[in-house]
């Protein structure tokens, strides 16, 4: 913005620039209850990811359709990251997987998807917490 102090002119820009990789490093990660995560935005494209860890466009595209209509998830399975998940919970909000002893929470907002995994040494009600929380945070910042 602009401000005039004593016949001088103050230009001063504030930038907000949220950094999604340090939800997925701090926030998620970090917390050590989801043991990777990653950050997509509606249209497919990944926001921010753990390394190594990737929600192709196709997967992101069936996910955010399983939202709405869970029936083909249910019958073939959620995949992310090249990884077939079990779906154990669909409804306009979460889905939640499972394989084998691990599993997946993802939770849609208004802009983007999260979506976290768990391994064997974490409770999937701890990641569905951690994930939920973010999520339900993002949705009042309006994302």
């Amino acid at each position: 913005y602009q401000r005039r102090v004593r016949g001088i002119t103050l230009v001063q820009q504030y930038t907000h620039k949220m950094s999604w990789q340090s939800y997925v490093d701090t926030n998620l990660v970090g917390t050590g209850l989801v043991s990777v995560a990653a950050i997509v935005g509606h249209d497919g494209s990944v926001w921010a990811n753990s390394a190594g860890f990737n929600v192709s466009a196709d997967e992101a595209k069936k996910l955010l359709a399983g939202f709405s209509d869970p029936g083909q998830l249910r019958a073939s399975g959620l995949f992310i990251n090249g990884e077939k998940y079990l779906v154990l919970k669909a409804d306009d909000r979460s889905i939640y997987g499972k394989k084998g002893t691990g599993g997946v929470v993802t939770v849609k907002t208004g802009s983007a998807i999260l979506v976290g995994v768990y391994n064997e040494k974490i409770q999937p009600g701890q990641c569905a917490n951690v994930v939920e929380k973010l999520a339900d945070y993002l949705i009042e910042q309006g994302y």
